[in-house]
């Protein structure tokens, strides 16, 4: 099993009147079992476009024909992009230098995903652009972050080397048709990689967009898409009762509609997860707030939140739901020697292991926000690598769309957002 989720303490069955009552709980659910086979259907003909991508092969060659040539020829890699262009491909990434000593030899990659000027000025400085290879990744193709960080770099790059040179070591993603960034690739000789027009950029994670960077990480792109495939393959055909994606979106609106949850905190207890759960913040916030609906997502972090948030977790207001995400660390990493220190009184660290601590540490927080009437859903992943973190986007994916359905709202537009965006380019045209 790649992960298990476990849901008990989100139920006032558990914890008390703080949880979801068993009713409220079968009656989200059957919701649920309703709306499956329209999941189903259009994971079988092609209506859910990001549904589709697991299964997909034939992208995978030019990916790797790309990742191959930039892996080999580059020290560095610098991946321009916001939001669902930058954050799953960061998310994957994570894997690589942690998980897997051996890659280190491959280049650094650095997502470049902001625009604030300070932080840009310093990566220029910090970089060796004979040595570097820029990937520009932006949907629409005309996304004003994006478009304006390649044309700085690509000046930087001019700076460097001729044009011929400079375009050799750029790749555009970008949808197909025609747009800003699209003519920029055409323009400028740089090599173009298609995105799907039909998946949106926080759904896009198992596309190229994804992909491409966690292939030049050295991470096992087919394994990512197989993780992934599970989760489909294990939808139920009737019920939706045990299937957890289904599980974990009744609880959550349940939660909300019934028990005023309005903030849902992921906390994952491993540093490799530490960017999953900002990958996550935008794939619900955005799919899921609208029309006055939705919980706010929350990204903490384990140990570190335990003593910066728990004060306003266990006794501020009791409107929140938590999913910690455990690994097993037992044994696991150095081993603590308190004796070397002088100091003889902490036994109950002195021949421990620090992953004896996380573990320790996470169970701790699980059970005291449990004990304290908290809804506390957990996720046991045993052991982080591409098919389980396949697995946990996959599901959250799922999650989310089911979470929409329960709220009457699309989980794939962003109304919302585009009134920003018109206003930035107005405040761009005023005289300054």
């Amino acid at each position: 099993m790649l992960y298990a989720q476990n849901i008990n303490d989100c139920l006032a069955s558990e914890i008390g009147d703080g949880g979801l009552e068993q009713a409220a709980f079968e009656r989200y659910l059957n919701k649920v079992s309703v709306f499956l086979p329209s999941i189903r259907a259009g994971v079988a003909n092609g209506e859910i476009p990001f549904l589709d991508l697991p299964k997909r092969t034939s992208d995978l060659p030019e990916i790797r024909e790309t990742a191959a040539r930039f892996r080999g020829d580059y020290d560095d890699i610098i991946v321009l992009g916001t939001g669902g262009s930058s954050l799953g491909g960061r998310t994957l990434c994570a894997l690589a230098p942690l998980a897997y000593p051996n890659l280190r030899e491959g280049p650094r990659i650095r997502f470049a995903d902001n625009v604030d000027p300070h932080s840009f000025d310093l990566l220029i400085a910090d970089t060796d652009w004979t040595r570097t290879g820029v990937i520009a990744i932006s949907k629409s193709g005309a996304t004003a972050e994006t478009l304006a960080q390649f044309a700085i770099l690509w000046r930087v790059l001019l700076e460097n080397m001729n044009e011929d040179q400079a375009s050799d070591r750029v790749a555009i993603i970008t949808e197909p048709g025609s747009s800003p960034l699209a003519s920029m690739a055409a323009k400028l000789g740089c090599r173009k990689l298609n995105c799907d027009q039909n998946v949106g950029g926080r759904y896009s994670v198992f596309s190229v967009t994804g992909l491409l960077p966690a292939a030049i990480a050295g991470l096992d792109i087919d394994a990512i898409r197989a993780g992934a495939a599970t989760v489909l393959l294990d939808m139920p055909e009737g019920r939706a009762q045990g299937y957890a994606p289904a599980e974990g979106a009744a609880v959550s609106v349940g939660l909300d509609l019934t028990k005023n949850v309005t903030a849902t905190i992921l906390m994952p207890y491993c540093d490799r997860l530490a960017d999953f759960a900002l990958w996550y913040r935008q794939l619900w916030a955005e799919s899921i707030g609208k029309s006055g609906r939705g919980t706010t997502p929350i990204r903490a972090i384990g140990t570190v939140d335990q003593h910066s948030q728990i004060q306003l977790y266990l006794d501020g207001p009791a409107n929140k739901m938590y999913t910690l995400m455990l690994t097993d660390t037992r044994n696991s990493g150095p081993n603590i020697s308190m004796g070397a220190t002088g100091i003889n009184n902490l036994g109950y660290l002195d021949g421990r292991t620090i992953g004896d601590l996380l573990f320790a540490a996470g169970k701790a927080t699980a059970e005291t926000l449990a004990n304290n009437g908290r809804p506390t859903r957990l996720i046991h992943i045993p052991k982080v690598d591409e098919e389980s973190i396949g697995a946990l986007m996959m599901h959250y994916m799922l999650e989310t769309i089911i979470a929409a359905d329960l709220y009457g709202v699309d989980p794939y537009n962003q109304p919302a957002v585009e009134e920003g965006k018109v206003l930035t380019r107005e405040f761009l045209g005023e005289d300054s």
